[in-house]
């Protein structure tokens, strides 16, 4: 069964998915046209939150979950993001496949391709690392590990300068704390929500001094260092909270949720947008390169969202969203659960 969707949680994850694409677009639009715009001081902002508050939304409930038998939970958990990884790693690659072959050559792209099953490829790592932290989370629930000692080794690896090259080894050391805490934390985060609600004027305050507090250690230089990093991470991640129970609360935005709810879709496919918009936008020329970026971000954004409502409209290439039949391990597939979008 899965879990039932929270408001809250997926307007959150709407918020971190938009920053997500933001940081893409901008950074690819910028990196083109060799100069920044006025979008990089966003981008700068959300950086020590954005991906730690990902991933401690996608621990949130996995205490529904860990204790389930191990055929269900890696079907569930680490084939359902391995199918999608697979494929979309592979659309990316036909798609750039003329560029890469002509900068270094067929059997450079093709042994590229190969290693992309072992290497998490450019925007697709998020959910190629997603199954390995359900999978050690597992472990140490199976093996009786208290949480406080898997906590405190993953914070010491957070805090721990690992730059090995390997994305795999370092967004691990630097990420796990965060899809962790999400897990062993939930219900205290489902009452800070609900607190957030009941207390709008505290809240404003501390998301006013928050927000003071990271832009100042941004400007500065000095969000990324050791222990700040973990602190602003945890920080963030909590203002995400509040300003979703905020935003739910006041004037719900339901586009928000609708993205969150469906962020999944939006991670996989806007890759291709985001790329024909900036070619198209840095071609004609006129504009400068922050509104480029906002523009080139907001397609980015909604165009996998039409896809998907012509897909879901048509009934056509439902295998982009959705993991058909074929893909479950023998014995868990589900037809209610195949009827729902890849979450």
């Amino acid at each position: 069964m899965s879990a039932p969707r929270v408001d809250w949680v997926d307007t959150a994850k709407g918020i971190c998915i938009i920053f997500v694409v933001m940081m893409h677009s901008v950074l690819g639009v910028e990196a083109a046209a060799g100069e920044t715009g006025w979008m990089h001081a966003v981008v700068a902002f959300a950086a020590p939150f954005r991906m730690p508050d990902f991933f401690l939304i996608s621990g949130l409930f996995l205490s529904n979950v860990i204790t389930r038998d191990w055929k269900l939970y890696l079907d569930r958990k680490v084939v359902h993001f391995a199918y999608f990884y697979v494929l979309w790693m592979t659309i990316q690659f036909v798609i750039k496949a003329p560029v890469f072959i002509e900068e270094m050559g067929a059997g450079a792209t093709f042994d590229l391709y190969l290693l992309s099953f072992i290497e998490p490829f450019g925007t697709l790592w998020f959910i190629y690392m997603l199954p390995i932290f359900f999978v050690v989370s597992k472990i140490a629930n199976d093996r009786g590990i208290p949480w406080q000692v898997v906590l405190a080794l993953g914070a010491l690896l957070q805090i721990a300068p690992i730059h090995t090259g390997w994305l795999l080894v370092d967004e691990f050391a630097s990420r796990f704390v965060f899809f962790y805490a999400g897990y062993v934390f939930a219900p205290h985060i489902f009452r800070l929500a609900g607190w957030a609600r009941e207390r709008i004027g505290v809240s404003l305050g501390y998301l006013l001094a928050w927000g003071l507090v990271n832009g100042g250690l941004v400007y500065a230089g000095w969000a990324a260092a050791p222990g700040i990093a973990l602190v602003l991470g945890a920080a963030g991640a909590g203002a995400i909270i509040l300003t979703s129970a905020l935003i739910v609360r006041w004037c719900r935005l339901d586009f928000l949720r609708h993205f969150g709810e469906n962020s999944i879709v939006i991670y996989l496919a806007f890759f291709f947008p985001m790329g024909v918009t900036r070619v198209t936008l840095l071609k004609l020329g006129f504009l400068d390169i922050g509104t480029m970026s906002l523009i080139v971000t907001l397609v980015a954004a909604v165009s996998p969202m039409i896809l998907f409502w012509i897909i879901q409209r048509t009934n056509m290439l439902r295998f982009l969203f959705r993991r058909p039949q074929w893909a479950y391990l023998r014995g868990t597939f589900s037809g209610k659960r195949q009827a729902q979008a890849a979450e």
